[in-house]
Parts: structure tokens; sequence; C-alpha cells
């Protein structure tokens, strides 16, 4: 009230899916409540919210093509049905909005898949993947960047709420998390003693690695709609990979 604050950027969640099975609460305020409250402001105050959701609001269902924003939601634990009902409240409560959901995220910080892999990779022989889990890695830089550019387009159009909805972003092409493990290895190229290390990478059925939650088998994103509404150029995943790892060389 004492700010004059045009949006809203929600980058926050609770976004470890298997902590979150336990910690049932916790996660709901986070990933469902705190949106319900950021709406309810979003409205009062005309405020543009920007909501980042996720793949695994979907994963219940069979899918085997690429998942548009029309595609009815099934979530099949605790982090997707939190943050399913996150988006809902956004949505119930009138308030321009845009959900952007995204998969597989990864960057230079925090803890991520990329991360993990390039320390595995330097201290163990063997390295376990699974293979049967299919989608598309995104690079925050590049979820950040297209963030901008909606941000600037809206702008020029005078945050016109004709807009808001739903829109799916991750990078281009599609792999499994077996492959996206291969091409960290690939483009990292560890070295130890002077030497390029080389680590096994051993293909395993996601039944051969039990979690507490059930990752979604298929989470490649139809990201048409983003780009034709916003004229967005999404980058391939390997090459985002390549700017990532250099960055943290």
């Amino acid at each position: 009230s004492s700010n004059k604050i045009d949006i809203i950027i929600n980058c926050a969640a609770f976004t470890n899916v298997d902590i979150a099975e336990v910690e049932r609460d916790k996660a709901r305020l986070i990933n469902a409540i705190a949106p319900k409250n950021l709406a309810k402001v979003s409205k009062e105050y005309n405020i543009l919210l920007i909501h980042i959701s996720t793949d695994y609001v979907f994963g219940k269902n069979v899918i085997n093509h690429p998942i548009d924003e029309n595609e009815i939601p099934s979530p099949l634990g605790v982090y997707g049905s939190t943050k399913l009902e996150g988006e809902r409240f956004i949505q119930e409560s009138d308030c321009n909005y845009l959900i952007i959901r995204t998969a597989w995220l990864y960057s230079e910080y925090g803890k991520n898949f990329v991360k993990t892999m390039l320390s595995l990779f330097a201290t163990k022989e063997n390295v376990g993947v699974v293979y049967d889990q299919i989608g598309s890695p995104t690079y925050a830089s590049d979820l950040a960047n297209a963030i901008c550019q909606i941000i600037n387009k809206l702008y020029e159009i005078d945050l016109d709420d004709r807009y808001k909805g739903v829109y799916h972003f991750s990078n281009e092409g599609v792999c499994s998390w077996y492959d996206f493990a291969q091409a960290i290895l690939e483009v990292g190229k560890i070295k130890l003693n002077g030497k390029t290390k080389k680590a096994n990478i051993l293909p395993l059925l996601s039944k051969q690695y039990p979690t507490k939650a059930i990752r979604p088998s298929f989470s490649l994103l139809d990201k048409g709609k983003i780009k034709e509404t916003f004229g967005i150029e999404i980058p391939y995943w390997k090459d985002s990979l390549k700017k990532c790892i250099n960055n943290l060389k």
C-alpha cells in the first residue's frame, strides 16, 4: 500500500518434492496459500501477478504428446497438488495474472540436477540416472529473460488483461534424465589430476530408484502459446546447458 508496485513475480515455492510428502502443511502454505494472498493483494491494488508453476501439475494421466495449457491437470503427489491449488486460487481471484509452468529447472545457483551431477561425476565412478522420465530441461536464465520480454510486451500494450492465463515454458528439445546427465558429463569434462575423468552413467528404471514422491514420466511442455503470444524465441536445451556450465567454470 505504501509502494507503487505494478508487477509481482512469484518465484517462491516449496520445491523439494520428497520432503513435501512429509511436510504437507508447510508445502501447502508456500505453494497454495501464499499465492492466494498475493492474488488477493494483486486484485486489490490492480497489480499484475506473474506466478511460476510446474509440470508436476501433470503426471497421473498417461500423456504421449507435448502437453499444452488445455490439458487437464492430474498431479501425482503433494508438491504437484499444492502447486495446482495455488494456480486455482490465483485464477479464482479475478486478478490480472500470468501463470508460467516450467520444468526441470537448473542454473549456476542453488541446488539442482546439473550441479549435483557435476559433483557426483567428480567423486564417483558410477552414477545411476533414470531413463524412463522424459521432458526438456529449463535454464533459469532463459526463463528469466522470457519473463522480462513478456513484461516489456505487456507495457507496450498497457498491461492488457486479454493476455492473462496459463503458459508453458521450457527449453526446446526433448531428452530423458539419463540423456541430460550424459550431456552434462560431456560438456562438463570433469578433470582429475590434469586428466579428463570418465564416469559411468548407469541407466535406471524409476522403480530401481525409489523416492517418496512419484515423478511424472512425461513432462514435455508445448511452448507454442507463449512463443506465438509474446514472440519469444526459446533456445535449444543443449546450447543453454553449455552456457550454464561455462559460467560455472
